[in-house]
């Protein structure tokens, strides 16, 4: 009898662990019901010598009490939905559901684009630190403390020389500073600013470019800014340069193309003017050559600065800066 009973229970338990709750019930009267196994035993104790029915009977209901047991944690876990097979319905031979195919977020795949045009052009990619010293952000790029152009860049400092670079240029003058002319490199990467609606993020992207040699002139500048946007945008792309001011170059220009949307005719993306402004640029200042040891008199060059987003919201037609930063799936997936 002591043997039957620890098979009833080694039965039960195996048979609870991953039952799903319409086999719970079956399991509680086969072996609990009014004729279930273990209440047919505990029936019978009558029957036996009277030296055993004190063993079998504490046995009986020792193993009635695992069961039992056994049947309420089984339940509770397909309540709380934990444990194998706790879901119930679920057939394991079906297909997997297929997830989302992955690709490049909007902002690198352009990102990738500039890069890639001006690479052709015989630029090559240099790399710098985000966490960056005011010299190198703002001095040796001829805006010292006391300069009013400081207030035109919302600064994140750390501390009164150490901040968050407001802009690629420091790349610029890093590779100055080990590198002799000839030279002509492009300086994607992150910056920050203070700055945060629907145009504008705290924290976006730039890519910075600059050729320095002997006899390089506006007219160099005009050319390969040209080509890059009929490159990026479209060949018919019309391109203009209106006369403006940067601290590091001299002279300097905004330059615009014809509106993307509109073709020239003015509608609201572009403020009625047919123009869209896309990025600055123009001569290296000869301050900035006199902070990295360069000879202005026999060396020249030109510097340019463009906005990845405000490229892809161009390209893409998208108004609001911010969408490329929510991860929603409706938007990025149609990239």
């Amino acid at each position: 009898m002591e043997k039957r009973l620890r098979e009833i229970e080694e039965e039960a338990l195996a048979a609870v662990q991953n039952a799903a709750k319409e086999e719970l019930e079956e399991l509680k009267i086969r072996f609990l019901g009014r004729k279930g196994e273990l209440t047919t035993i505990l029936k019978g104790l009558g029957s036996l010598p009277a030296e055993q029915r004190p063993v079998i009977g504490k046995l009986a209901n020792m193993v009635k009490k695992r069961v039992e047991k056994a049947i309420s944690e089984r339940l509770q876990a397909l309540a709380s939905g934990s444990g194998p097979m706790a879901i119930q319905g679920f057939d394991p031979t079906l297909p997997g559901r297929a997830g989302f195919p992955g690709h490049l977020h909007p902002i690198t795949k352009v990102m990738n684009q500039v890069c890639a045009i001006f690479e052709r052009m015989g630029f090559s990619v240099a790399q710098g630190p985000e966490i960056e010293l005011d010299f190198y952000n703002f001095e040796a790029l001829n805006i010292p403390a006391d300069h009013p152009a400081r207030d035109m860049q919302d600064t994140f400092y750390i501390d009164s020389k150490v901040l968050l670079r407001t802009h690629t240029s420091p790349i610029q003058i890093r590779t100055m500073e080990k590198i002799s002319p000839p030279l002509r490199i492009i300086a994607p990467g992150k910056v920050y600013r203070c700055d945060s609606d629907v145009t504008h993020t705290p924290m976006f992207h730039q890519v910075e470019g600059l050729m320095v040699d002997q006899g390089i002139a506006f007219a160099d500048l005009k050319g390969i800014l040209t080509h890059f946007a009929q490159e990026i945008f479209d060949p018919k792309t019309k391109v203009r340069f209106r006369p403006s001011f940067f601290p590091f170059t001299e002279p300097s220009a905004e330059i615009d193309i014809q509106c993307v949307i509109c073709r020239g005719e003015g509608c609201r993306v572009c403020s009625q003017t047919g123009w869209l402004e896309v990025l600055g640029a123009g001569l290296v200042h000869p301050a900035v050559f006199r902070h990295v040891g360069i000879d202005t008199e026999k060396y020249s060059g030109f510097a340019f600065g463009l906005g990845i987003e405000r490229i892809a919201m161009l390209k893409y037609g998208i108004n609001d800066i911010r969408l490329f930063y929510d991860n929603d799936m409706r938007f990025l997936s149609q990239f």
